[in-house]
């Protein structure tokens, strides 16, 4: 790597260093693993000494690393704003490093379900956690109560469904693609139950 590009050069640098000091190892203790002097290593942390791209890839192993993240220069935006989904009460974010997951944010009032067959299964797993209040899972056959600062995590192939006790309360809900889509469906099930006349 020649230092005509220097931010990368300087990124490069700081991420060597702030991986370093992550994993507690001092300069001597990361020179020995990349099989470098212990001044080799102080110059190219300080800028002093050309980086080269055999010892990037030395560097890059020996902080359990790849290349590509060492010198990763992506320019993302890194805040995002939420999808509101005012019919359902939620707000959604997307997570960009991990395609199909997404964060929810809900206020539930309603008490879970009494009938088990309103409890829903489908591919995936979920982790939530209760921002104020308290919520109770149902999950298969268990009846978990989770209160303010909590958190639950449960593959959705068990039946499940959530509610409030003793008032409202929000939760904070992380859903991988499968276990997504399933609440999707069952979003969009209960949109056309809700549309359709009782019999």
């Amino acid at each position: 790597m020649t230092q005509d590009n220097g931010e990368l050069d300087s990124l490069v640098r700081k991420r060597i260093r702030a991986l370093r000091v992550a994993q507690g190892w001092s300069l001597e203790e990361l020179a020995t693993r990349a099989q470098v002097s212990q001044s080799t290593l102080s110059r190219i942390e300080t800028g002093q000494r050309r980086l080269a791209l055999d010892q990037l890839v030395t560097l890059a192993r020996a902080l359990d690393t790849s290349l590509d993240q060492l010198v990763e220069t992506a320019t993302d935006d890194v805040v995002s704003n939420p999808m509101i989904d005012a019919a359902h009460g939620l707000m959604r974010w997307l997570i960009k490093a991990e395609p199909g997951m997404t964060v929810v944010r809900q206020r539930m009032t309603d008490p879970p379900p009494d009938n088990p067959s309103r409890m829903r299964a489908h591919p995936g797993r979920e982790w939530l956690v209760v921002l104020s209040g308290t919520a109770i899972l149902l999950l298969g056959n268990r009846r978990l109560r989770i209160e303010t600062n909590q958190a639950a995590e449960f593959t959705t192939m068990l039946p499940h469904a959530i509610g409030a006790e003793g008032g409202p309360c929000e939760i904070l809900g992380i859903f991988d693609r499968d276990a997504r889509r399933g609440h999707q469906r069952g979003e969009d099930a209960g949109k056309a139950n809700r549309s359709s006349p009782s019999l």
